[in-house]
């Protein structure tokens, strides 16, 4: 197999084919999630590593593999993980109650708790294993689950007189089960067969001299039994317990056992952090501390001579002959701001604002994607955005590729090649009535003549716009807005700008007269009902310009689409319409009911649609469903999608949801203007693969004919936008059979050619 793979290649290679570098299949999703914010380290059949989202894992050889919803898991958002031995299996535990048993590439998902009618916190804290049985401490009590049936075996509810107590860990020798609860340290003997019987719980806080309230951990250390009262740990000897670790400087953030050891996590004044390893003597045998790389420990193990920590802010690290770190690529957050593409990057904003559009002290600046790297630009790694927050919105400059942004609060920032310039007082920018350190830039766009426009929310003179000679220009709108809110800028075919304003404004249409003094400028003011601009509602969420130079319009109840553009100041006649499409027996209004937060508009002129329940793609026109992606039926992180934005090279849709950033492989890119760089993707398409062929680099609408080399069709399509899709099958559905084949080329004009070869591995 290995031979006919590499025979392929050097086929490849003498027909002039250069493979693509590795790339998601078409159809296929991608997640781009956080792992530096690292909750918990536990070792298993390799180590395995909880995040704030999902789990990765590290093997002896040092690979890292990732669990998310894109390879079988249910859920994100993690609580907690356990290992079981006698199983070999992975418990993983999210924060809603649900719950995936991971064994190999298998996944069971067990959802009980999630869907159960219990009023209090369903989050799981602590995993307990032990023969085949997971025992889950939560807010409710203690649950127990086979592992070898799948099922939910029994709930205990040991709080004082039955009620409901939170359980925080537990731990057990040979004789007792031992939960650390609100109420304080419980046993229970294992022999009991009614543990479901508050009763049968003894608090044993108030005995052993262990003083009463909430104890926090309990473990067995060289089968002593610990517990933990907030930032003290005692140790059992005989009936009783006397304080093992305690300094009063250093607060305990999490405690385990492992390796013969205590582990505390710890914080200390200023930003001091450490994890040190405690014995039975209370003596600390090691101090593991390097700032940039402990900064929050959250969880630690001891395995041999090296220490694991999980820390929240830095990531999995491996201290053993000096510090190794496991940090998988990703965003370094979740990002709810704008999309933006430069040449073969993706750029991300990561900042917000909420509801009522008051920002949110967001440091995280811009997100970048690069060659499947991700890196970025913040207030902790570039001096220059130590006071820019909450960056929402992006625009690529058309002169030199770089990039704009725009901070609430913070003014424009410009990323140029060598620096990183802002613009507030040095520019025409206003600050917000009311905040007179805040300068909110909430929109910006690029017109034809690569002029930048910019919305100034709140501002005396909310839109503004700068030239590309460096020159400033403000404008007043002159329509009474709420607060001048203004937002999303998209600027049309015609240099015409729609101005999408929050606060239930409704849409501003705005044509400038090229000339300083203002006089000849032209204003339209977009609201809900007929006469009035007919928008579905006043409360526009999201603009977009799609491929016909029609304004699609996203509000709290549904999408209004101004198809008129060319005549939009020729009287009152150019309204929004109302599509209206046939849902089952009945017809009803575009997304009516529908938060349309985000709008983006593909290759082939199709519109992807990001609400509260998911995201959507939807055919030219408005009347067709192609997909309806949601949390349940697909890797979509989170139903609540607040940014859309399309890889015009590759077609890869990005979505920014509320758990994180993914993407998938779409269908359509970007039509070229030649068809000089036609390229194939796989190519040669390896013996395992059945998935979707793509052609890429064609002109809209071009007609693409795969043949035999005698000739002979063997399935023939159009592009959408600039790329074709086959599924390597003929027209009789059959798989095509290994060899090389011709792809045929026809523009619009009749002119035809070889646009390249596809070679096709046998063992398909």
């Amino acid at each position: 197999m290995l031979r006919l793979f590499l025979r392929g290649f050097f086929i490849a290679w003498l027909l002039g084919i250069a493979p693509l570098a590795a790339q998601t299949p078409i159809g296929q999703w991608q997640e781009h999630l956080n792992y530096k914010q690292t909750k918990q380290v536990i070792k298993g059949d390799q180590i395995y590593c909880a995040t704030a989202a999902n789990v990765f894992a590290v093997n002896e050889k040092n690979e890292i593999s990732r669990f998310s919803k894109i390879n079988g898991l249910n859920d994100i958002g993690v609580s907690c993980i356990g290992w079981d031995e006698t199983t070999a299996q992975l418990v993983i535990a999210y924060e809603n109650g649900n719950l995936d048993i991971v064994k190999g590439s298998t996944v069971r998902n067990i959802p009980d708790i999630r869907q159960s009618n219990i009023s209090s916190n369903k989050k799981i804290n602590q995993i307990y294993c032990r023969d085949g049985i997971a025992y889950l401490s939560a807010a409710v009590g203690i649950v127990a689950l086979n592992l070898t049936r799948y099922e939910i075996r029994d709930t205990w509810i040991i709080g004082n007189n039955g009620t409901q107590t939170n359980v925080w860990n537990m731990a057990s020798d040979n004789t007792y089960y031992y939960a650390a609860t609100a109420e304080g340290l419980k046993r229970a003997l294992t022999s009991q067969s009614n543990l479901a019987n508050y009763a049968n719980w003894e608090n044993i806080s108030n005995k052993s001299d262990l003083s009463p309230g909430p104890v926090q951990f309990t473990g067995m250390l060289n089968n002593r039994l610990l517990a933990r009262k907030t930032d003290s740990v005692f140790i059992q000897t005989g009936n009783s317990f006397t304080l093992l670790y305690q300094e009063p400087s250093w607060k305990i953030v999490q405690a385990n056992v492992s390796g013969n050891y205590l582990l505390l996590s710890q914080t200390g004044s200023g930003e001091q952090a450490r994890v040190i390893l405690v014995t039975e003597t209370g003596t600390i045998a090691r101090t593991i501390r390097q700032p940039g790389v402990v900064s929050l420990p959250q969880s630690a193990l001891a395995e041999g001579n090296a220490v694991w920590v999980a820390d929240l802010y830095e990531g999995l690290s491996r201290f053993a002959n000096g510090t190794h770190r496991f940090i998988p690529n990703g965003p370094s957050g979740t990002a709810s701001g704008h999309f933006a593409f430069s040449k073969e990057s993706l750029f991300v904003a990561a900042g917000a604002v909420n509801r009522a559009w008051n920002y949110l002290y967001n440091r995280d600046g811009v997100f970048s994607y690069s060659n499947g790297e991700w890196a970025g630009k913040n207030a902790f790694n570039t001096p220059a955005l130590d006071s820019v927050l909450d960056i929402i919105t992006l625009a690529t400059d058309p002169e030199d590729g770089s990039v704009w942004a725009g901070s609430y609060g913070g003014g424009l920032v410009h990323f140029g090649n060598s620096d990183t310039k802002i613009y507030k007082q040095n520019s025409s920018l206003q600050p917000a009535a009311g905040d007179p350190g805040s300068y909110r830039v909430s929109g910006l766009a690029f017109n034809n003549e690569g002029h930048l426009w910019i919305s100034n929310y709140g501002a005396p003179q909310p839109l503004q716009l700068r030239k590309k000679d460096g020159s400033w220009m403000r404008f007043s709108i002159p329509f009474t807005l709420t607060e001048n809110a203004t937002a999303q800028l998209v600027s049309d075919d015609f240099n015409q700008l729609w101005i999408q304003s929050p606060k239930n404004n409704g849409l501003i249409c705005f044509q400038y007269g090229n000339t300083d003094n203002n006089n000849d400028d032209r204003w339209k003011y977009y609201r809900q009902g007929s006469g009035n601009g007919n928008l579905p509602s006043n409360n526009v969420l999201s603009v977009a310009k799609d491929k016909n130079n029609s304004i699609w319009v996203g509000t709290d109840d549904g999408i209004g689409i101004i198809s008129c553009t060319a005549e939009a100041f020729a009287g009152s006649g150019c309204e929004a319409r109302l599509p209206v499409v046939q849902q089952g027996q009945f017809a009803g209004y575009l997304f009516k009911g529908e938060q349309v937060q985000a709008i983006a508009v593909d290759g082939a002129n199709r519109k992807w649609i990001g609400t509260t329940n998911g995201a959507w793609l939807i055919s030219p026109d408005g009347t067709k469903t192609i997909h309806h992606f949601t949390a349940t039926n697909s890797p979509l992180l989170s139903n609540d999608v607040k940014q859309i934005g399309i890889d015009p090279l590759n077609g890869s849709v990005f979505f920014a949801t509320f758990n994180g950033i993914c993407s998938f492989r779409g269908t359509a890119t970007e039509a070229m203007e030649t068809m000089d760089q036609v390229l194939v993707f796989p190519n040669p398409v390896p013996p395992d693969y059945n998935g979707i062929i793509a052609i890429r680099g064609l002109v809209e609408n071009a007609s693409v004919k795969i043949t035999e080399l005698n000739g002979r069709l063997v399935y023939q399509t159009r592009s959408l936008g600039g790329q074709a899709i086959w599924d390597g099958r003929d027209y009789k559905g059959h798989k095509a059979a290994a060899g090389i084949y011709l792809v045929f080329i026809r523009d619009d004009a009749g002119r035809e050619k070889i646009a390249t070869k596809i070679i096709i591995i046998s063992g398909r």
